[in-house]
């Protein structure tokens, strides 16, 4: 058995010294939070990397998602989907808002568009859809369906950050999208986060809102809160953002070996790239088909485990099966069953920028030899 640890992810972090100069401009210019110069620095530079229009940074990825529901004034019902992590659902929940949980495409994960019209309601005012594990969702079917019923759109993107589609950066899709910067991620500032807007007006509107509602010193134009991220995250984000594309190249490469060694495993279901998708790399899922493999998944999760593999049934349970939610008419087994499924044969593979081939080849001794 192997000693160390083999983790799910590691942080990317920025080189210490670097990072220590700007900590000591930092301490010099005494100007630590509040839009000062790192966080403004960041916003552009984000903005020119996921090429979007506007960018607003938020402490953590779950502000921007209760924000944007608090800045589109929605209430009532929101379609969303049951397999997330769980703020995905409690943002609606601080909203007073009542999610009705959607059955997911089992080909990627994301929220199955035609399952939604179905779902509609007179009370129902957006879809929340999450583009999974960063695969992108059908925006298009999506939109179509908001359009015909007058709804918005906000798609929690936490796992898509720098994800394209032929080209076309899929933050764009809907009326906001939100980002998490957490340490787990694929890009990361510690914790942090990030919405995603079309116009300089809402951007206004959003800033607003995360420092209290102040528009200048005597005048609070909304019931804001305080979400703003900080001058060192802000200046600890703009050296990661120097090195993201040599560590999702990294994992991409963790990716091909994972596909090119467990493809033939009998009861081993992959998922692969989509075609016109710039995909950032940020999971590895394998689905377990227990009667085929000879095992479940939760034998195989645990085996690993005993081997020092720390991978992750991500996501297990639904979140429509947390005491808070399971009471709602659409979190049943019976309106769910792909995401049932799913979350039951799911198991995320370690995967992250220092992961080593050694550490790839137990993991993939590990799965051929249970």
């Amino acid at each position: 058995m192997k000693k160390e640890k083999i983790t799910v992810t590691s942080p990317l972090l920025p080189n210490l010294d670097e990072f220590q100069g700007l900590l000591k401009d930092i301490w010099g210019k005494k100007w630590i939070t509040n839009n000062g110069s790192y966080h403004q620095q960041l916003e552009k530079a984000l903005a020119e990397y996921l090429n979007v229009p506007f960018v607003s940074l938020f402490t953590n990825g779950t502000l921007p998602l209760i924000t944007a529901l608090q800045a589109l004034r929605i209430t009532g019902e929101v379609i969303t989907t049951p397999y997330s992590f769980v703020a995905t659902t409690h943002a609606l929940w601080w909203n007073g808002i009542k999610p009705v949980f959607v059955d997911i495409d089992p080909q990627n994960g994301n929220l199955d568009p035609n399952k939604i019209e179905a779902a509609i309601t007179p009370k129902t005012t957006a879809i929340m859809p999450v583009h999974v594990y960063g695969t992108p969702c059908d925006t298009k079917a999506i939109q179509d369906i908001a359009d015909k019923y007058g709804l918005k759109v906000i798609y929690d993107a936490a796992h898509a950050f720098g994800v394209e589609v032929n080209g076309e950066s899929i933050l764009k899709a809907g009326d906001m999208s939100t980002l998490s910067f957490h340490a787990t991620k694929v890009y990361n500032t510690i914790e942090g986060g990030a919405m995603i807007m079309h116009d300089e007006k809402t951007k206004q509107r959003i800033d607003y809102l995360k420092n209290f509602g102040f528009a200048n010193e005597v005048t609070v134009v909304a019931p804001g809160i305080n979400s703003k991220m900080d001058e060192i995250r802000c200046a600890y984000g703009l050296l990661n953002l120097k090195q993201v594309d040599a560590a999702i190249e990294a994992r991409h490469q963790v990716a091909i070996k994972y596909r090119k060694a467990l493809k033939d495993v009998n009861g081993i279901r992959l998922w692969h790239d989509v075609p016109g998708v710039k995909h950032n790399y940020s999971y590895f899922p394998i689905f377990v088909e227990e009667k085929e493999y000879g095992m479940s998944r939760d034998e195989l999760y645990f085996n690993m485990r005993a081997n020092n593999i720390f991978s992750r049934r991500y996501f297990y349970p639904l979140i429509s099966d947390f005491s808070t939610y399971r009471g709602l008419p659409s979190a049943t087994t019976d309106n769910l069953p792909m995401a049932t499924k799913i979350s039951d044969q799911v198991i995320c593979l370690p995967i992250h920028h220092a992961l080593k081939d050694d550490d790839i080849n137990l993991v993939i001794n590990c799965i051929k030899n249970c």
